[in-house]
C-alpha cells in the first residue's frame, strides 16, 4: 500500500510539473487557424528603415515596402493586417513569443537565423554595391585593390568586400552615415553598403549627388525572406502561396516600383523574382 501511494504521488508530481511547464511556454496548435479566427495578422516591420518601414509624419502611420507586403499578404489570407514597429534586436524574440505572426523586417537569410525562424520565399534581394566619386574614374571593384573602403561595422558587407576586392584596405565605422562621410571627405576611395541605402544617402547631398556613382556588378547579395515561427507549416505554406500569387499578378512588381523603382526617388531596377531561398 505504501509503495503504491508513493508511486501515485510521484506520478502526480510529474504531471503537475509538466502542466506548469506547458502553461509557461507558448503553444500554438495551428497559427494559421488562429490568425483566421481572429481576423487579423500581426506583422512586425522595422520602424525607422526607410523606404521599407517608417512613420509618415503627416499621417503618423507606418508606411513602406515591407508594410505594403504585410497588407497584401493579409488580404490574400482573408484577414486584416495589424502592422507594428519592432527593433532589430527584438524582432525574432517577438515572433517566437507569439506577439507577432509574421516578420517583414529586413530579415536577410543566414543559416543561423534559419535555426530560429522559418523563412518564406525570398521577397527582396539587397545588392551591396561600392559607391565612389566619378572623378576618381573607378570602373570595377578590382580597381579598388590597395585602396581604402569604408563600411559599417557588424554588417554583412565587410565579407562581400573582402571576397570581391581582396587587396582593399577595409575601414570600419560604428554607423552608416559616418562611413559615408568618410567617402565625401576623401578619407576613403569607396563606401560599401546596400544599394538602396547608398541612393538614400547620395540623394540627401542635393546638387552634389551627381558627383557619385555605384559600381557594377554588386559585390554581394543578401536575400530577404519573411519570418514565420518554426514548425508552423500551414502558415508558411499560406504566406508562400500569397507571395507566389503576388509575383504572378504583378502586385510584387507594383510595390517595388512604388518604393524603390520607377515611381520612387531611387529609380532602381528589379532584377529578381520571388522564389525559394537556397543556400
Amino acid at each position: 500500500m505504501f509503495k503504491s501511494t508513493k508511486v501515485r504521488s510521484h506520478v502526480k508530481m510529474i504531471l503537475a510539473t509538466a502542466a506548469l511547464s506547458g502553461a509557461m511556454s507558448p503553444v500554438w496548435a495551428d497559427q494559421l487557424a488562429d490568425v483566421k479566427a481572429s481576423g487579423k495578422m500581426v506583422c512586425g516591420v522595422l520602424g525607422a528603415f526607410e523606404p521599407f518601414g517608417f512613420t509618415d509624419i503627416s499621417t503618423r502611420t507606418l508606411e513602406g515596402y515591407d508594410v505594403d507586403f504585410c497588407k497584401a499578404i493579409a488580404k490574400h489570407l482573408g484577414v486584416q493586417a495589424e502592422v507594428k514597429a519592432v527593433s532589430v534586436e527584438a524582432r525574432i524574440p517577438e515572433l517566437q513569443q507569439g506577439r507577432m505572426d509574421l516578420l517583414a523586417a529586413g530579415l536577410g537569410y543566414s543559416a543561423k537565423r534559419a535555426e530560429q525562424v522559418d523563412y518564406t520565399y525570398g521577397y527582396y534581394i539587397s545588392d551591396h554595391k561600392l559607391t565612389v566619386k566619378k572623378a576618381r574614374n573607378f570602373k570595377t571593384a578590382t580597381d579598388l585593390s590597395g585602396k581604402r573602403v569604408s563600411f559599417t561595422k557588424g554588417g554583412i558587407t565587410e565579407g562581400f568586400v573582402k571576397k570581391s576586392v581582396p587587396g582593399a584596405e577595409l575601414v570600419g565605422y560604428e554607423d552608416t552615415p559616418t562611413a559615408f562621410t568618410a567617402l565625401v571627405q576623401n578619407k576613403v576611395a569607396a563606401f560599401s553598403v546596400p544599394e538602396v541605402v547608398a541612393h538614400r544617402l547620395i540623394n540627401k547631398l542635393g546638387p552634389q549627388s551627381s558627383q557619385y556613382e555605384l559600381l557594377e556588378p554588386a559585390v554581394g547579395q543578401e536575400v530577404w525572406g519573411l519570418g514565420v515561427r518554426k514548425g508552423e507549416t500551414a502558415m508558411l505554406d499560406a504566406v508562400n502561396g500569397a507571395l507566389k500569387d503576388m509575383e504572378a499578378s504583378g502586385e510584387a512588381q507594383q510595390i517595388f516600383d512604388k518604393w524603390l523603382g520607377k515611381d520612387s526617388a531611387f529609380n532602381m531596377k528589379r532584377a529578381f523574382t520571388i522564389k525559394p531561398i537556397t543556400e
